[in-house]
């Protein structure tokens, strides 16, 4: 089996969601202990915006330029490391209602048509499922016990709608929120993350892991 572990908080070892996703790939490898492990650190080698000479992989173009190559090798070697996992582990942080946008670069590397997904007579066709995402979230309020709250919240939503969209759908969350809202509200949110990982790398995968 292997397991993608990414993290993208800027944070370094500040970072409760880097604390947190590491924690979730040692209960995972503690429970399936001949798990191969890769590590993405999307804060450190942050993909590069979509640009102009980024684009082949979506218009089907084959690469003219140096520059062109290069940043077609980037988006393969990203979309090849999700294909090949059966399992990712995600440390994604509350940044202004949504994503790091360093997360947000890899997303947008790893959506590629043909490859993850696929347009048909019924719509778009998810192609990477048969996998288990564990995402652990970090949010300094609290925005899942009300209406106002869940409206501005893009993190949990968005992250959801585009694993479902390339066909993953056993997803879980591990949601820390409250962090800023002093020690005894920040420990509580550690302690009830901590136990939705838990349950979350004892559910058992919901598909067959592909050979």
């Amino acid at each position: 089996m292997k397991l993608l572990h990414i993290d993208s908080s800027i944070l370094g070892a500040n970072s409760v969601s880097r604390q947190l996703s590491a924690e979730a790939v040692k209960a995972w490898v503690a429970v399936h202990p001949n798990t191969q492990v890769q590590y993405l650190d999307l804060a450190v080698n942050t993909p590069p915006h979509l640009s102009a000479d980024a684009l082949g992989f979506r218009t089907g173009q084959e690469a003219k330029t140096e520059a062109e190559r290069a940043q077609n090798a980037i988006s393969e070697t990203l979309v090849s490391q999700l294909l090949d996992a059966d399992v990712l582990v995600i440390g994604a942080p509350f940044y202004n209602f949504s994503i790091p946008t360093q997360l947000r670069s890899w997303i947008d590397r790893v959506l590629q048509g043909g490859r993850t997904f696929r347009y048909t007579a019924n719509g778009p066709e998810g192609l990477a499922g048969g996998k288990k995402v564990i995402v652990v979230e970090s949010r300094g309020g609290i925005y899942s016990t009300s209406e106002g709250g869940r409206a501005m919240e893009h993190q949990e939503s968005y992250l959801q709608t585009i694993f479902g969209f390339i066909g993953i759908t056993d997803v879980h969350f591990a949601r820390a929120e409250g962090l800023a809202m002093g020690p005894e509200a920040r420990a509580a949110a550690i302690s009830k993350a901590q136990a939705e990982i838990a349950q979350a790398v004892a559910t058992p995968l919901q598909q067959t892991v592909a050979a």
